[in-house]
Formats: C-alpha cells, structure tokens, sequence
C-alpha cells in the first residue's frame, strides 16, 4: 500500500520478551527458507491459504497455520490491532544478511499495508524505504510504504525476528493509524500504549474473499484513476488514458451482461487481449485506435 510517509508507528507497544519466550517454543521444523531463497532469510508461516504452511499462495481463505494455534500471545496481537489478516509470518534474518531492495506493486499489494512487530531485533537492524532509514526497536509496532523501494539490513551478528502480518485493514487499525507517528518526527505528548499479553483466546478475522474471478467495472476504475495519478508526465499519456477509459467502457458493458459469470470469461479474455494490441496506443485522436474495434 502507498502511504504518505516512509514509515509510520502505530501508538501502541507488546512485550517483546514475552513474545520471544512464546515463538523460542515452537520447534524449528515450523520454519521455512525464504520463498525467493534469499540467503539468512527464513520464515515461519502464521495465515495462508487454507491454513497450510507451506502454501505461499496470494489468495484464496487465509486460515490460521497449526503454527500460529501454538502463539496466543502472537494471536493477542493480532487481535488487539483490530484487523482482517491475510498472510503473515514471522520472518528471520540472520546477522549480516539483508532483504534486498524491492518493491511491492503487484494486485495484492494495491490495498494491503504489511505491520511489522520487532520481537527480536538489535540497532544494527536498518530499514530503508527510499532514502528513508529506521530502527524498528523491539515491540514497537509500524507500517511502511511497501509501494516505494525497500530493503532490510541486519548489520549485527545476532538474527532477527519480526511478526509480519499482511491486511486490508480493520476499523480498529484504521484509527491507531490515524493516530500514528512518522519516523523522526516529534509530536509532544505522543507515545506508544503497552498493550497486555494475557491469556485470552481471541477471535481473528481473517480474508475469505480477496481476488476477484472478474474485476468489477468500479474497482477497475478505482485501479485506474491511481495508477494515472502515479503516472510522469508523457506525450503519450493522454493516449493511455484515452485507451483506458474505452476499455473500462466496454468491460462495464460486458459485466451488465455477464457479471462474473463463467459464459462471459472469453468475452472479457477477448477484450485483455484487444487493449494489449500496440495499435491501442499509439496516438491520442479524439478516439483511440481501441475504440474502433469491437469488443
């Protein structure tokens, strides 16, 4: 998700320590390499799809893994940021070794922010977001902009575990949010609540519904109208944007006609097709070259 700022913390704090003792329990066998093989990056799997650990899967029923039925107090934290959780993990990075620089923008990413909660971690642990740099210390809790270059470096011999949870959001989060400081900055009286570590059992909320068999015509535009607003200046621009409005024309046409159903696929499959063709384009005339062909 595209935030204002690099970094924001959240007003509210965990015991790290507890925490630390929680996750020291769980047998290594839980944990996973990093997907991408990054070397002294490992992982261990929270909510993914089905609730199997071993599915790094974008969409689908996020469920809880045997692995996070094991973590109450991960749990309690999860529930006291008052949001509806898809895949999380908690991520280790070994001393001396960094997530390389990246960016965040594919569907999932559009409307996901990913919380991070230091519950091992050192000074020498930096995360960079642009030209942004901070130290998340141990419990604290912060979101970044994932849709700016990122990186992590762990310049510290001792490895480093971080809860991970990917969301949409949540009324409760939305508000500590709100409420939230940049990095850097000082805002008299801010500070970060400790929240309690129980041993309640909270529910948690988690995505059932999150990739789209078919766009709706008003998410389509949604996606549009950002993706425009993050566009440079170009002398092809008014092109795109002409091309763009056709296509989510005739792909509003075809969902009064079908919706999401399965006899509609090769129209809309079609129509992707058709706005792929260069000729679509290549000028900005009153109509663009899309326009002239049918749907």
């Amino acid at each position: 998700m595209k935030l204002q700022v690099p970094f924001l913390q959240l007003p509210v704090s965990f015991d790290a320590a507890a925490l630390a003792e929680e996750i020291a329990g769980i047998d290594e066998s839980h944990w996973r390499p990093h997907p991408n093989k990054l070397p002294g990056n490992s992982a261990l799997t929270l909510v993914s799809t089905g609730g199997d650990p071993d599915n790094d899967e974008l969409d689908g029923q996020m469920r809880p893994t045997p692995a996070l039925l094991q973590l109450p107090r991960v749990r309690q934290v999860l529930a006291a940021l008052g949001a509806t959780w898809g895949r999380s993990r908690l991520m280790r990075l070994s001393g001396q070794a960094e997530v390389t620089a990246h960016v965040d923008t594919n569907y999932y990413w559009r409307d996901r922010m990913r919380v991070h909660v230091p519950v091992t971690t050192t000074p020498g642990v930096r995360f960079q977001v642009g030209e942004a740099e901070t130290h998340m210390a141990a419990g604290e809790c912060w979101i970044f902009d994932t849709w700016s270059r990122h990186r992590v470096l762990n310049q510290d011999d001792s490895t480093r575990i971080h809860l991970v949870a990917d969301t949409v959001g949540g009324g409760q989060l939305w508000d500590l949010i709100a409420r939230g400081r940049p990095a850097g900055r000082d805002i008299p009286g801010w500070q970060a609540r400790p929240v309690p570590l129980g041993k309640d059992e909270p529910a948690l909320d988690y995505e059932s519904v999150n990739l789209p068999t078919v766009m709706t015509p008003w998410e389509m535009r949604e996606h549009f109208v950002f993706l425009l607003s993050e566009a440079v200046p170009h002398p092809r621009l008014p092109a795109v944007q002409q091309g763009l409005l056709d296509f989510s024309r005739r792909w509003q046409a075809l969902w009064a006609a079908f919706g999401d159903r399965p006899e509609g696929w090769p129209r809309y499959a079609a129509l992707i097709e058709q706005a792929r063709a260069p000729t679509c384009w290549r000028a900005a005339p009153a109509r663009s070259a899309c326009a002239t062909k049918s749907a």
